[in-house]
């Protein structure tokens, strides 16, 4: 992914040592599940989607005991989508999903340090290096103290964390102490 946005279907076909129709099958399968997408320009390849990279996210967080269930969506904004998640022992926490490039928020490139100016990389890849420095800036801000949610886990683009109970701010109508909540 870091390598190859779009991946050359000869490629394909030489790294899974799958005689050309039996890759053709499975990324047809990829291809119709929208895991991954086809194009023909500049050569021809398919790409991973956010959907597929949900899914290997997802799948490699279940394998290590830190998923079990997912829940509903609780919130979208413009670069990550939040849920509830139940761990195996049935504590519900929170799973972030960073989606950096969607087509509001196009100027990340510009706005974060993740890459520098002159460097190309995938939407995929800007977001896994988002949630992985968001994952360490919580672990170090938890382990001093600082009130923010537990970090638990993280792969790829996917961070896994405590939940915190509350309402949004957009769903309060009147404050009955302003000043405390100002002051604090």
């Amino acid at each position: 992914m870091k390598n190859h946005e779009l991946v050359p279907t000869s490629l394909i076909e030489s790294i899974s040592g799958l005689k050309r129709g039996g890759a053709f099958k499975y990324v047809k399968l990829l291809c119709r599940n929208k895991l991954v997408a086809h194009q023909s320009k500049p050569y021809d390849g398919y790409r991973l989607t956010f959907k597929g990279y949900d899914y290997l996210g997802l799948k490699t967080l279940s394998k290590r005991g830190t998923l079990g269930a997912v829940g509903i969506q609780i919130g979208v904004g413009k670069e990550s989508d939040v849920f509830t998640v139940s761990t195996v022992e049935g504590e519900e926490v929170c799973l972030k999903l960073h989606r950096l490039g969607r087509a509001c928020f196009r100027t990340v490139k510009n706005n974060r340090d993740y890459i520098r100016q002159d460097q190309h990389a995938s939407w995929l890849y800007l977001s896994r290096l988002s949630a992985l420095k968001e994952y360490a800036f919580m672990s170090a801000l938890y382990s001093k103290g600082f009130p923010v949610p537990k970090p638990i886990d993280v792969n790829r683009h996917c961070v896994v964390m405590s939940l915190s109970m509350g309402y949004q701010l957009n769903s309060i109508q009147q404050l009955r102490h302003p000043g405390k909540v100002f002051d604090t």
